[in-house]
């Protein structure tokens, strides 16, 4: 590493709400895949808290507990006192920017709400700018959420200088037209790292498509990325992981 960038080793992980390819839910085991990548950041989709169909459990507290890390939590899905959405789990200082839903389709309303989340967090006095989402099925509501990230709320407000990184679940293969949207303004962490295959995350077992990314904002160096394919992380969910570590120049003097 060149002398004096700060490396930050973050992860993207689509949980399921911890119900794994053997039809357990089991936090722990979420947990332990992602200790085992020694991160300083997890961002996390389809977190349940206090969801029935999962024995009413804070997911987001459980893994963070387990984890020694913080967190915050974005609910996409209200049912009741049940909600569903996004988490970033961190071991760095951090704090929360802002939450929100993202914009769906008026002619379709009864398509899943979709949310992101941004927490700044300090590594060695930097500060780094982190954005947590997890876009929809279709490609018209994926499209204007992708348009919304990049818009003056999100990645395009004033407040959120570079350095900065957008990750998460993105429903959208590298030849679809949100992902094009989003490649067109902020860097694929993928595409930095040099890597050309392997990047599949989705079914865990066999993973055919790359649908979760990374994307950096200018001047982010990206030291390494890649899918972790533990026979754990097979089975604790439906995706597996993306590691991504960058590097970060200090702050000025």
């Amino acid at each position: 590493m060149p002398s004096g960038l700060i490396s930050v080793r973050l992860l993207s992980y689509n949980i399921r709400h911890c119900r794994g390819m053997d039809g357990r839910v089991s936090p722990e085991r979420v947990a332990e895949v992602i200790s085992a990548c020694e991160v300083d950041l997890v961002a996390l989709q389809e977190v349940d808290v206090g969801r029935g169909r999962t024995g009413g459990l804070d997911q987001a507290e459980t893994i963070a507990r387990r984890l020694g890390m913080d967190h915050h939590f974005q609910p996409a899905l209200h049912l009741g006192e049940e909600r569903y959405g996004d988490a970033i789990l961190t071991r760095l200082p951090s704090r929360l920017i802002q939450a929100g839903i993202l914009p769906g389709l008026a002619n379709r309303p009864g398509l899943e709400p979709r949310g992101a989340l941004w927490v700044e967090v300090t590594a060695n006095r930097q500060t780094l700018q982190v954005f947590n989402t997890h876009l929809g099925l279709s490609a018209r509501e994926r499209m204007a959420q992708a348009q919304a990230l990049l818009g003056p709320d999100w990645t395009g407000s004033p407040a959120c200088a570079s350095p900065f990184v957008l990750m998460g679940d993105f429903n959208a293969i590298p030849q679809s037209a949100a992902y094009r949207r989003l490649a067109a303004h902020l860097a694929d962490a993928r595409r930095i790292a040099g890597r050309r295959s392997g990047s599949a995350t989705f079914p865990s077992r066999w993973p055919l498509l790359r649908i979760d990314h990374v994307f950096v904002g200018p001047g982010m160096r990206v030291r390494r990325m890649e899918v972790v394919r533990t026979g754990l992380a097979r089975r604790a969910s439906d995706h597996l992981p993306l590691l991504v570590e960058l590097e970060i120049a200090p702050p000025s003097v």
